[in-house]
C-alpha cells in the first residue's frame, strides 16, 4: 500500500483502517508524519496558539482494589498509609490552587470498595458550596462503572446525579489501552473496554465535556495502539450532534520505576521519536478529535516542544500536585512562567484556555507570575 495516497487520504480528514494506520506508523519516515500530522493540526486549530491550563490533581484516596501493575500510588483498605483526603486539606489544597491561579480540581479517586455514590454526591456538593466557582473536572470512566455495579445502577443514573451534585466534566482516566488482553494483563480488577467506552458513549450523550487518553510503551503491540486509537474515533462519530464529545486527547508513556510490571521484566521503552510518531500518528487518525496534548510531565519538555510541530496543540497543566505517575518516576516539573517559555522557544504563542478549551485571561495570582508573551521572547 503506497504511504503517499495514505498521507493524502488523511490529509482529506478521511478515516484511515487499523491496516493502513499501522502501515503509516511503522513505515512512513518520522519527518513525513511530523509534516503531515502538523498540516492536519492547522486543519484542526488553524493559528498559531499552544493552549495550556492551570490545574490541582488531588487524589481523593489512595485505596483501590483495581491492582494495576504500573502504579504505586494505591494501596488496600487496611494499609497503614491507606487515606481518604479530608475536607479540611480540600481547602488548603484549592487555596493553593486559587494562589497560582487555578480554579480545577482533577480528582482522581480509585476503586475503594468502601465509598458509594453518596460520598461522592456529598463531596462534590460541600466543595461546590464552599467553592462555587471551581470546576470539578472528576473520577472516570471506571469509577463510574464501579460505582454503578456497586449501587445496582445504570452508568446514565450515576453521572447524572454527580453532575446534578456538581461534576462538570468527565476525564478519560484508565483507558490505559482499549484492548482486553492488555486491560486484563496490567489493570486487572478494572472494568473492560466495554465498559469504559460506555461510560464515555452515556457522558457525551449528556454533552458532558470529556477527554480521552492512552498509555504506551508497556505490553501493547503497535496494532493495539492503532486499535485504540480506532475506537475512541468511532466513539466520537457516534457522538449526538452538537454535542462536546472528547474535546481533547492525551498520550503518556508508561513509568516504571518500582512498578509491578517492572518486577516481571517490562521497563518503559518509549524513546523521544516513538514519543513523537505517536502523537503524530494519532493526530492523523483522530480526524475528529480537535485537541491533542503533549505529555511533558512523563517524556520532558524538549520532547513535548518537538511535538508541538507533529501534530499536538496543546502543552497541558502545570501539575501543582500529582502522585501517580511521579510515584512511578516521573520527575518533570513547570511553573507558570516555565510552560510559557518552553512553548514559545518552540516558535508558538500561549493560550491559557479552561477545561473547554474556551481561551481565559492571564490571572494575577500570588505564588507565580504569569508572564506576557512579549517578555518571553
Amino acid at each position: 500500500m503506497n504511504v503517499n495516497k495514505l498521507f493524502d487520504k488523511a490529509l482529506k480528514l478521511q478515516p484511515l483502517s487499523q491496516e493502513e494506520g499501522l502501515i503509516l506508523y511503522t513505515k512512513a519516515s518520522t519527518s513525513d508524519l511530523m509534516f503531515a500530522a502538523h498540516e492536519l493540526r492547522k486543519l484542526h486549530v488553524p493559528g498559531n496558539k499552544v493552549t495550556w491550563q492551570i490545574d490541582r490533581n488531588v487524589n481523593i484516596t489512595n485505596v483501590c482494589i483495581s491492582a494495576c501493575k504500573f502504579c504505586n500510588f494505591h494501596c488496600g483498605l487496611q494499609s497503614d498509609n491507606a487515606f481518604i483526603t479530608s475536607i479540611a486539606e480540600y481547602k488548603l489544597k484549592i487555596e493553593e490552587l486559587e494562589k497560582y491561579g487555578g480554579n480545577q480540581l482533577l480528582l482522581q479517586g480509585g476503586l475503594h470498595p468502601k465509598l458509594g455514590l453518596d460520598f461522592y454526591e456529598n463531596l462534590f456538593r460541600e466543595l461546590k458550596s464552599m467553592y462555587p466557582n471551581i470546576n470539578l473536572h472528576a473520577l472516570g470512566p471506571p469509577e463510574v462503572a464501579f460505582i454503578a455495579r456497586k449501587e445496582g445502577l445504570t452508568y446514565r443514573q450515576v453521572l447524572e446525579r454527580m453532575v446534578d451534585a456538581g461534576l462538570d466534566s468527565l476525564p478519560g482516566a484508565g483507558a490505559e489501552i482499549l484492548v482486553d488482553r492488555v486491560r486484563k494483563s496490567i489493570s486487572p480488577g478494572k472494568p473492560d473496554t466495554k465498559a469504559w467506552l460506555n461510560v464515555m458513549a452515556e457522558a457525551h450523550k449528556m454533552n458532558l465535556v470529556t477527554s480521552a487518553t492512552m498509555m504506551i510503551g508497556h505490553i501493547e503491540t503497535f496494532d493495539e495502539r492503532i486499535e485504540h486509537l480506532i475506537k475512541l474515533r468511532d466513539l466520537q462519530s457516534r457522538k449526538p450532534e452538537d454535542t462536546h464529545g472528547f474535546l481533547n486527547f492525551i498520550v503518556w508513556t508508561f513509568q516504571d520505576e518500582g512498578t509491578k510490571l517492572q518486577r516481571e521484566g517490562i521497563s518503559a521503552n518509549v524513546s523521544p521519536e516513538e514519543y513523537i510518531r505517536t502523537i503524530a500518528i494519532c493526530r492523523i487518525m483522530l480526524n475528529n478529535i480537535t485537541n491533542i496534548q503533549a505529555s511533558w510531565l512523563t517524556v520532558g519538555i524538549d520532547t513535548a516542544q518537538l511535538c508541538l510541530h507533529s501534530g499536538a496543540n496543546d502543552f497541558g497543566s502545570i501539575m501543582i500536585e500529582e502522585n501517580v505517575v511521579s510515584s512511578a518516576g516521573a520527575r518533570y516539573k513547570m511553573d507558570a512562567y516555565g510552560i510559557q517559555k518552553a512553548i514559545v522557544e518552540a516558535g508558538f504563542e500561549p493560550q491559557l484556555r479552561n477545561q473547554r478549551y474556551e481561551f481565559i485571561a492571564l490571572p494575577d495570582c500570588e505564588y507565580s507570575r504569569v508572564y506576557n508573551v512579549d517578555e518571553l521572547k
